[in-house]
């Protein structure tokens, strides 16, 4: 589909969605787009013109379908896959976006961390239709002498970032708003750097007494993913990993950063959204919402969770997808998913699964809360095949159909029940809907 697009633009020097944008071109992405968000297609254009909306499109990912993260479109979940160095392969990492797809996720980020970790990236972009992002510090790390991340340099650097740009990805997290400086703040918290991204800029800049080389050589990567239509995902290195840290100095200090990067980006035409926390109580979550549209120029906003306790591991998709929805509601733009294994373990396709589901869930909520247009319509459809006991329609209708069926059947299996004016909660003579019916019926007469 995109490459006909892609032909058409080739002698056009506004090479980015938000360069065509600002020059007043509605894309063949952004009518696409428009068609799905039930918007007037201006309105997404001047939504990434003016930056408070991305469409993470690379050049190269000529199977991707265009989908957009701002708070005009409706709320995303990113799904995270990956290798790891002890665990995974192409395939596996495949079939993992696969079923990312299958079960909603609008974007995946592949964050291996395995010797072949471009043979697995190409294995993911070729089996997806949805936006792939990356860290490429993970693979900077891996691929410095005796992988060591003190071993690499700026140009290191810049290489890797090109070779996954040619491969398709369609967006970047980078640590670029760690600075130096801001060492000392780390080293005051209870857990200091959780973002395993963050720590390797942190030990690069300890060891070298250098400044963090994302920021030096920042306009360097500007004009690659310029070449490309690349979007960055500016990754919050100083996000909170437990609640004793959340909204601290360094957590803020480096948002201002990334608000400055924003703006620097832009001036190339290249979009941005800002990665959020992390850990954060419950009643910090709107500040939190707040302080980032305010440093950062209403750019989008990604957040990971955020969990709101600490203590839920083996659940930590359900205590983060409690985070998230409170989140989406005050404008988070997307919401990066947590799976069961968070903290504990690499993901398997179960997992992969659940956190999606729970996701799904939070980002649903989050649409309605904001009171976005269609957002409730299907839940409308659920209440009235509840009420009339047309249970097909009610698995059709739920987030994950086969859980649901799965569910009912595990006591009512046989076909008749389908049409049943029942389950086996209460069986037929104590079932509320029906009760409800017959007293409905008589106020009516």
């Amino acid at each position: 589909m995109r490459t006909e697009w892609i032909n058409k633009r080739l002698s056009n020097r506004a090479r980015t969605q938000m360069g065509y944008a600002k020059s007043g071109v509605v894309t063949e992405e952004m009518s696409f787009i428009a068609a799905i968000e039930e918007l007037p297609a201006e309105v997404i254009r001047s939504e990434v013109a003016r930056g408070r909306m991305i469409i993470p499109a690379n050049v190269n990912h000529k199977r991707l379908k265009p989908t957009a993260i701002g708070l005009a479109a409706r709320c995303k979940i990113n799904a995270n896959i990956g290798a790891s160095a002890l665990a995974g392969d192409p395939e596996s990492e495949a079939q993992k976006a696969r079923v990312s797809l299958e079960y909603g996720a609008d974007t995946i980020m592949d964050l291996s961390v395995c010797p072949n970790a471009d043979e697995v990236r190409e294995a993911v972009i070729a089996a997806s239709s949805a936006p792939i992002g990356t860290v490429p510090m993970y693979q900077i790390a891996r691929d410095a002498k005796d992988q060591d991340p003190i071993n690499a340099s700026i140009d290191d650097i810049l290489r890797v970032i090109e070779t996954q740009a040619k491969q398709g990805v369609s967006y970047f997290t980078i640590h670029a708003g760690f600075l130096k400086r801001l060492l000392p703040y780390a080293a005051k918290r209870k857990m200091g750097v959780v973002s395993r991204g963050g720590s390797l800029i942190g030990a690069w800049m300890k060891s070298r007494n250098a400044e963090n080389p994302f920021y030096e050589a920042f306009d360097e990567i500007l004009d690659i993913c310029r070449s490309y239509d690349i979007s960055l995902s500016l990754g919050d290195s100083l996000r909170p990993g437990c609640l004793a840290d959340a909204s601290d100095e360094a957590q803020l200090e480096e948002l201002k950063i990334l608000g400055d990067l924003t703006l620097r980006a832009w001036d190339k035409e290249v979009q941005v959204m800002i990665e959020g926390p992390g850990h954060i109580p419950l009643n910090q979550i709107e500040y939190n919402m707040k302080i980032e549209r305010r440093y950062c120029h209403d750019a989008p906003f990604y957040v990971l969770g955020p969990l709101v306790t600490d203590i839920g591991a083996g659940y930590d998709h359900i205590s983060s997808a409690i985070g998230a929805a409170l989140a989406g509601m005050h404008g988070a733009a997307m919401l990066c998913y947590v799976t069961p294994k968070e903290h504990l373990g690499l993901p398997n396709e179960n997992d992969v699964r659940e956190g999606i589901i729970a996701y799904k869930i939070a980002a649903h909520s989050a649409d309605i809360a904001r009171g976005r247009k269609g957002a409730r319509d299907r839940d409308d459809q659920m209440s009235d095949a509840r009420f009339s006991f047309d249970w097909n329609k009610q698995f059709e209708l739920a987030l994950d159909p086969e859980r649901a069926k799965s569910y009912h059947d595990e006591t009512l299996p046989q076909d008749c029940f389908k049409n049943a004016e029942f389950c086996s909660m209460c069986g037929p003579k104590f079932c509320a809907y029906k009760i409800s019916r017959s007293l409905t019926e008589n106020n009516a007469e």
